[in-house]
């Protein structure tokens, strides 16, 4: 694809750019506009955009996305505080990344904890919910086996967290001097690539236990390194986050923001893989690291406004249209499903 522009990165430093570079700024413009209106209980159809209201895309701001909203509000901050046992909670729940596996675990064995982590009684319950033809892993990104013993991939994954809470994995992330620095320290345990140890970092940074800035470090994923090269030949992820608000208003766009939280690294490496989704179809000709040219997962409505609800250490002024709940306010997350009190292994 021809350049139809250059990104500014200093008065003597201009990178060229595709058409793909507006259509990022103008996707995370609409993206967000469609979460804040959704939230807001407005009645779809959110946008007018045709791609968008067809396919699916995660939200703008990765801690907006359902799945990382039962992460923060259901499983970070609700329990035991401590580094080992938020730790475990966190990582139990990614290796999965499946809220019904986690709701499943809690109901049948009650408060999940690392104190009271029994490998054999997890895996049974999940041998039986895969036995029965449910889903026990989230489709969103792949979990590759660790090289544990067990026939099931989820018998090694159970493994590979007892191992890490046996090394001292979560001890060594709360003392951590850098997001880098958990990055690194989760990328040395089995299984845990560079992409999955990023996102691990950045879910355990929404945690009480760590504090960094999402504009410290980011590693890009596939998607979002196929994104990059549609937009333009170098890797820039940092320096696109910087010029955010310029951006916006050079193409006359709108975006507020999540309340006063402006996008953060993590945020536009995202954006780069959702966009580079989203011109599969909006540029079929633009060129990226990969071949794809559809988007798979279609967009399935939920008109239901959801409560949002954030690290409390970001403090976000968030609107009470937003329906900001706490924890304190959730009356028992096992509520979720009936408990199968006469479940036996």
């Amino acid at each position: 694809m021809e350049s139809t522009g250059a990104f500014v990165l200093s008065d003597r430093c201009k990178v060229p750019t595709t058409e793909v570079f507006d259509t990022f700024w103008k996707f995370a413009a609409t993206r967000q506009q469609i979460f804040l209106r959704r939230i807001a209980g407005i009645p779809s159809p959110w946008t007018t955009d045709p791609i968008l209201r067809i396919h699916r895309f995660t939200n703008v701001f990765r801690a907006s996305d359902r799945v990382s909203q039962f992460l923060i509000r259901r499983v970070l901050y609700i329990g035991d505080q401590t580094p080992r046992e938020v730790f475990f909670r966190a990582i139990l729940f990614k290796l999965f990344n499946k809220i019904e596996t986690w709701r499943h675990l809690e109901t049948l064995l009650g408060e999940l904890t690392w104190k009271a982590f029994d490998l054999e009684l997890y895996a049974r319950v999940l041998d039986i919910r895969a036995a029965a033809g449910e889903t026990i892993y989230s489709a969103a990104y792949i979990m590759p086996p660790p090289p544990f013993a067990g026939e099931r991939k989820h018998r090694k994954h159970l493994a590979l967290l007892e191992f890490m809470l046996r090394d001292g994995a979560a001890e060594k992330v709360a003392s951590s001097d850098s997001l880098q620095q958990v990055y690194e320290t989760l990328l040395g345990y089995p299984s845990l690539g560079p992409f999955l140890a990023f996102q691990f970092a950045i879910d355990l940074n929404y945690s009480s236990i760590l504090d960094f800035s999402e504009m410290d470090f980011v590693v890009a994923g596939p998607g979002a390194k196929n994104g990059i090269k549609k937009c333009f030949p170098a890797s820039i992820i940092r320096a696109v986050t910087e010029s955010a608000s310029e951006q916006f208003a050079a193409r006359g766009l709108s975006f507020s923001g999540l309340w006063g939280r402006p996008l953060q690294l993590i945020d536009v490496q995202n954006l780069f893989c959702e966009v580079d989704k989203y011109a599969r179809v909006a540029h079929p000709t633009a060129i990226g690291t990969a071949s794809r040219s559809r988007i798979k997962q279609r967009y399935t409505p939920n008109t239901e406004a959801q409560a949002q609800w954030y690290p409390p250490k970001w403090k976000l002024t968030a609107p009470a249209a937003a329906a900001t709940a706490t924890p304190a306010a959730i009356t028992d997350i096992r509520s979720y499903e009936q408990k199968a009190l006469n479940f036996r292994l």
